[in-house]
């Protein structure tokens, strides 16, 4: 059986909600694993057949935590992981679309396959009270995610990727 590996960080609960409505799904189709970026670590990255991040978007960029993941991960498993599928999820105050760029730009140095465009939910938080505030993703919003998580689980356990 094919190993889906989940990594997410969330401050505020955004991206939280959309890892695990997106483990929701692909736990139907593939065992799958569903990390915080402080925990995960190269040797979760090694046993997955793929991956699926998900990260807040912090001042126009992935978030700090998020960051540190590929940070640390990055050197130990160069050359190690390459051709493996991978998508991505942000949850963005207003864009994302410079976030969802830096981890399309660390999975091209990893040689890893985009097998699908990134999902980018945009909470339309502007104040600094919005900002900080606790965040609720919309049942239709996580139902894309729960669509996104099964569909990668199906593509990995039919060897489609």
């Amino acid at each position: 059986m094919a190993q889906l590996l989940i990594v997410y960080h969330s401050r505020t609960g955004g991206s939280r909600q959309m890892a695990t409505a997106a483990a929701d799904g692909a736990r139907a189709e593939t065992m799958t694993v569903l990390r915080t970026a402080d925990v995960a670590g190269p040797e979760d990255l090694l046993r997955a057949d793929g991956y699926l991040f998900c990260a807040p978007e912090n001042l126009a960029a992935m978030s700090g935590p998020m960051k540190d993941f590929f940070d640390r991960c990055y050197y130990p498993l160069l050359g190690r992981i390459e051709g493996r599928p991978y998508a991505q999820m942000i949850c963005a105050g207003s864009d994302g679309s410079n976030a969802a760029r830096q981890i399309a730009r660390i999975a091209q140095g990893w040689r890893l396959r985009v097998v699908q465009a990134p999902m980018i939910l945009c909470t339309h938080a502007q104040t600094p009270e919005a900002i900080l505030a606790e965040k609720t993703i919309s049942e239709a919003d996580l139902g894309q995610c729960r669509a996104l998580g099964a569909a990668l689980a199906a593509g990995l356990e039919m060897g489609a990727f």
